[in-house]
């Protein structure tokens, strides 16, 4: 069972945004499974929608959140060096290379800021 239904970010601009985590949530296992014109696009996996991108309701600018981080999970640790590459070759910044992080027992992550500067991150826990 899945303890969250989904999470949202808010986007300045929609087709970039798509674009990007296309590209980061690809190698995942992650696609777009849905979409709301003019307010929506939703990824997700066998599972359903889990990964919402979306225009903010009140018609605000969309901002990112100082300290919060949305960590994708990874079967592989070919999927998170893909998420790292392809993050930084579609305007992502880097905030922690590939590789093991001592948070966990086989844990391997890389860490990226999106093109809006939500900090993002895949891990994955298989042993090496």
């Amino acid at each position: 069972m899945r303890l969250l239904h989904h999470t949202c970010i808010g986007t300045n601009n929609m087709e970039k945004a798509v674009e990007f985590y296309s590209a980061i949530l690809g190698p995942l296992g992650a696609t777009v499974i849905g979409t709301v014109p003019g307010h929506s696009t939703m990824f997700g996996t066998e599972e359903g929608p889990e990964f919402f991108i979306l225009n903010p309701a009140n018609g605000q600018p969309a901002t990112s959140a100082n300290g919060g981080t949305y960590g994708f999970k990874s079967p592989t640790r070919e999927g998170v060096d893909k998420f790292h590459a392809n993050g930084l070759k579609l305007g992502g910044k880097d905030e922690g290379a590939p590789g093991p992080r001592e948070f966990a027992p086989n844990a391997y992550a890389a860490y990226l800021r999106d093109p809006e500067g939500n900090k993002i991150c895949a891990v994955c826990f298989a042993a090496p």
